[in-house]
C-alpha cells in the first residue's frame, strides 16, 4: 500500500459528481474515484442509451400504424445489432474521452477502483480497472477535506431470482444482448419495466410482465396509472397482483411460478424491480454518516450529511432518482464547496418526471389524491389529445392530460399527461409552478399566446377547464 496522499476535494463517482469540478475550484487539489465505467448510470445504462432505443421504437411503431393514415407500410425487418450498435457506438466514447479526460487532463487524480471509507475523511482505495496511472490490483489512502458521495444507483434485484440460479438481466445489461429474443419476462411494473416492454415489443419481442401491485406505474396519479395498466394489457401480457415465488431454466425459457399458482415465461428475464443507492460498500460503518433504512445517505438541504465535511447528492442520496434532480444537486453542491459562507439549498417543490414508454407518462407537481390529502379544494379537468386540432391530425384516441387545481384560489397545483409527446407538452406547467403561486391557472393559459393549432393546446384547454372563481384567475 502506497503512503497517504491528501487531497482538498475527493469525488465519489462520475456520474453528476463529475460536473463538481468548476472553474471555481481551480488550483484545488482534486480526487475522482470511478470504479465503473465514466458518466455514471445516465449516460451509459439510462436515460440516454434507452431513449436512443425509445426513439428506433417508435419509428417501428410508426411504420406499423401508418394505414390509419392512409399509408401502407411493411415493417421488413428490425436489424438488432444495428440498433444496439448505433446506440453504444455513440455512448462509448463519450465514456471513454471522459475517463481519459480525468485521468490525463490534469485538472484532477483519477483513480480508477472502488473507495471505502476507514475513517470520517480517509478512504482505501483497490484500483480494479486498467487505463489510469495507477497499478492494477495496488491499494491506495487518501484522505479530503471536502468528500463527495455520489455512487449513484445499481438495481435491486430479489432474492427469489438470486436463489434461483437461473440467468437474468436488469437494465444494466439487456441493451446489449447479443441478438434479440423471441419473447422477454419482465418482472417489475414501474418506470424501467414499461420503458423495455415498449422498446422489446416494438421490436417484436412477445413481452410479458409481472408485478406484484394492482396496476403499473403506481407512482403516477391513479386515474392515468389505471388508463395506461389498461393500454398495457392491450399490447402486453400483464400479470398484475402476483409475485414469483420460484424460477427455473427450462430447454428454452425461463419459466416463473406465481403467486397465484400460474406460470409466465420467456426466453430472456429482465428484473426491473427498481434502483437501490450504491452505498452498500462504501464503508460508512467506519463514519459517522448516516443512511435510511433504503440505503440512501442522509443529507440536508445542501447536500451535508452528518459529518462535517462530507456531501452528498443523486441516487445516493436523493429520494428522486432522477438525472435531472441529480444535476441540479450538483450545481448546488458545486456552489456550496466555493462558497462555504453561502450555502446554496436544493429545490425539490416542483420535480417533473417522464416515462418513455407507449404512450408517453408525463407528470409534475401534485397528484389529485396528494392535493386531498393536503387539504385543498380540488377541481381536476381531463383533456383529451383527441379533442383538438393536433390531436385529430394524430388520430389519437388515448392520449389524456390531467389539470390539478385550487378551487379556492385558482392556483395551479399539478399537471399529469398521457400521450404523444407528453414530456415536453408539460413544460409550460413546469416553468409556471416553478415560477411561484403569483399566476393563477387562468391567467397561465390566457396571459400568454398558444400556437394553433399546436399539441400545446391541450395543456392550455385544461388549466382554461379548472373550475375556480372568477376574482382569482381570469376567465371561467
Amino acid at each position: 500500500m502506497s503512503d497517504t496522499t491528501h487531497y482538498d476535494l475527493v469525488i465519489i463517482g462520475t456520474g453528476s459528481g463529475n460536473s463538481l469540478v468548476t472553474p471555481e475550484l481551480e488550483g484545488r487539489r482534486i480526487a475522482v474515484v470511478e470504479g465503473g465505467v465514466f458518466g455514471g448510470t445516465c449516460l451509459n445504462v439510462g436515460c440516454i442509451p434507452t431513449k436512443m432505443f425509445v426513439y428506433a421504437a417508435e419509428v417501428a411503431s410508426t411504420i406499423r400504424d401508418a394505414s390509419r393514415f392512409g399509408i401502407d407500410a411493411s415493417l421488413d425487418q428490425v436489424r438488432w445489432t444495428d440498433i444496439r450498435d448505433r446506440v453504444f457506438g455513440r455512448i462509448d466514447p463519450i465514456s471513454d474521452g471522459g475517463r481519459d479526460y480525468r485521468v490525463d487532463g490534469g485538472h484532477t487524480e483519477a483513480y480508477l477502483g472502488h473507495a471505502r471509507f476507514v475513517s470520517d475523511h480517509e478512504l482505501e482505495i483497490e484500483i480494479t480497472r486498467p487505463g489510469g496511472h495507477h497499478e492494477l490490483g495496488s491499494v491506495h489512502r487518501i484522505t479530503g477535506d471536502q468528500v463527495v458521495i455520489a455512487t449513484g444507483s445499481r438495481p435491486h434485484v430479489p432474492d427469489v431470482v438470486l436463489d434461483s440460479g437461473v440467468p437474468f438481466h436488469t437494465s444494466d445489461t439487456v441493451m446489449r444482448l447479443p441478438e434479440l429474443p423471441a419473447s422477454m419476462v419482465i418482472l417489475g411494473g414501474g418506470y424501467i419495466a414499461a420503458e423495455f416492454a415498449h422498446i422489446f415489443s416494438a421490436l417484436g419481442v412477445e413481452v410479458r410482465i409481472v408485478t406484484r401491485g394492482d396496476g403499473l406505474l403506481r407512482a403516477l396519479d391513479a386515474e392515468l396509472a389505471a388508463a395506461w395498466t389498461d393500454l398495457a394489457r392491450a399490447q402486453w401480457d400483464v400479470r398484475t397482483g402476483v409475485e414469483a415465488v420460484s424460477l427455473e431454466q427450462g430447454e428454452s425459457e425461463i419459466e416463473l411460478t406465481l403467486s397465484d399458482g400460474s406460470t409466465a415465461s420467456g426466453e430472456v428475464l429482465l428484473v426491473a424491480t427498481g434502483r437501490t443507492p450504491h452505498t452498500h460498500d462504501l464503508g460508512l460503518e467506519h463514519t459517522g454518516v448516516s443512511t435510511h433504512d433504503d440505503g440512501r445517505v442522509v443529507v440536508d438541504r445542501f447536500g451535508r450529511t452528518a459529518v462535517a465535511g462530507v456531501w452528498s447528492l443523486g441516487d445516493a442520496s436523493s429520494e428522486h432518482q432522477l438525472k435531472h434532480v441529480a444535476n441540479h444537486e450538483a450545481r448546488a453542491v458545486a456552489h456550496n464547496l466555493a462558497h462555504p459562507d453561502d450555502l446554496r439549498a436544493f429545490d425539490h417543490r416542483f420535480v417533473p418526471a417522464a416515462v418513455f414508454t407507449h404512450p408517453q407518462m408525463a407528470c409534475v407537481g401534485l397528484t389529485e389524491a396528494q392535493a386531498q390529502d393536503e387539504g385543498y379544494a380540488v377541481t381536476t379537468k381531463v383533456q383529451r389529445f383527441g379533442d383538438t386540432a393536433y390531436g385529430w391530425a394524430m388520430e389519437d384516441t388515448t392520449g389524456l392530460l390531467k389539470a390539478v387545481g385550487d378551487a379556492a384560489t385558482g392556483r395551479l397545483l399539478g399537471v399529469h399527461a398521457m400521450g404523444p409527446m407528453a414530456s415536453t407538452l408539460i413544460q409550460p406547467a413546469i416553468q409556471a409552478l416553478s415560477m411561484g403561486p403569483s399566476v393563477t391557472a387562468h391567467e397561465l393559459a390566457r396571459g400568454q399566446y398558444w400556437i394553433h393549432p399546436a399539441l400545446s393546446e391541450v395543456l392550455e384547454n385544461a388549466l382554461l377547464g379548472l373550475h375556480v372563481p372568477e376574482d382569482v384567475g381570469g376567465d371561467t
